[in-house]
């Protein structure tokens, strides 16, 4: 019963990718049926924050704003995109959002306990919140009707599982850039699940120099490692130089992917990648608040919207990379 549950669950995450990638290809039918559509508004302009926990230097968040970007073109939305890695910065700007009167909000909700109540506060003042990328199980307590993002702890046991098919039976480092956040930690519970010998290393991920010497240190310290488990594309290409600098050849995994991360994998230095599809996230965020702002939709039938995990290896990286070159992948 428990693998008929999980096989489902996997279904389950395929249907909704499918769904969401049929939603807003950038380049098919989901932007010609909006711009069709953009009478919905009645001509009117609406404005939505979109706020994030970016970290600086993070080239993942390049992916989210490049998808909300184009969402808020096709349907002549003002965007107003601000970000705070700290949860009760992040607050501030969600109540910042409210106080200026915005139309809709969509937020990340890593920091859970500092962001939920304001963003709650600003559903229960009639704002449309729409919640993305972190805050799978906690999205409902914000008053968001809408979710869109990865189910992170199936994608970190997807990891775990793989690297124990391999059978190599030494240790995995789970490396985690942002201490306190959410998805991260999740992830790495997930990997730890399915393959029990796993260990978790926290590093300042705004700061690549430190993160690459921290790895480096644990290498030489520990041979046992035969596995490495980024949470980044940056932080990946940190633990490679590394492993160059220290002689390691355990194999490397991330999650997200950008063009580096991408060549790598073509390259053979990288395993594969575990991706999210942000720049999905940030379009699906903005087109679902115009959605509810203009027509009440609420997309997911009351479930979140999953946009991954799915797995990038050399089996299809050839088709990917093209796609990281514009911050759509």
């Amino acid at each position: 019963m428990r693998s008929t549950r999980k096989s489902m669950r996997q279904l389950a995450v395929l249907a909704a990718l499918g769904v969401a990638l049929a939603a807003c290809s950038s380049q098919g039918g989901a932007r010609n049926q909006a711009e069709q559509a953009g009478g919905a508004s009645g001509g009117r302009t609406y404005t939505i924050a979109m706020i994030t926990h970016e970290q600086a230097g993070d080239t993942f968040w390049d992916k989210i704003r490049a998808g909300a970007e184009e969402a808020a073109r096709v349907h002549g939305i003002d965007l107003k995109y601000s970000n705070n890695e700290q949860g009760p910065e992040q607050a501030t700007l969600v109540q910042n959002a409210i106080d200026s009167k915005v139309d809709g909000i969509a937020v990340t909700l890593s920091s859970a306990d500092a962001v939920i109540p304001v963003a709650k506060k600003a559903a229960d003042a009639g704002i449309p919140v729409v919640a993305f990328n972190q805050g799978l199980d906690q999205y409902k307590q914000a008053g968001a009707k809408m979710y869109f993002g990865s189910d992170e702890d199936l994608a970190g046991q997807s990891v775990g599982q793989r690297i124990a098919a391999e059978g190599d039976g030494g240790k995995t480092l789970c490396v985690i850039q942002a201490q306190g956040s959410v998805a991260l930690e999740t992830r790495c519970a997930g990997v730890k699940k399915a393959y029990p010998n796993t260990e978790n290393l926290q590093v300042n991920g705004a700061d690549l120099p430190s993160v690459q010497q921290t790895i480096g240190a644990k290498l030489s310290q520990d041979p046992s490692i035969t596995h490495i488990v980024t949470l980044g594309a940056p932080i990946a290409m940190a633990a490679m130089q590394a492993q160059t600098d220290s002689g390691n050849t355990a194999k490397l995994v991330t999650f997200d992917l950008n063009q580096d991360a991408a060549k790598a994998i073509q390259d053979g230095k990288i395993d594969f990648s575990v991706d999210q599809q942000p720049y999905v996230q940030g379009y699906m965020a903005v087109e679902g608040l115009w959605f509810e702002l203009t027509n009440g939709n609420d997309l997911g039938g009351g479930k979140p919207v999953l946009t991954g995990p799915s797995f990038v290896d050399k089996s299809n990286i050839d088709q990917i990379l093209p796609y990281t070159q514009n911050n759509t992948r």
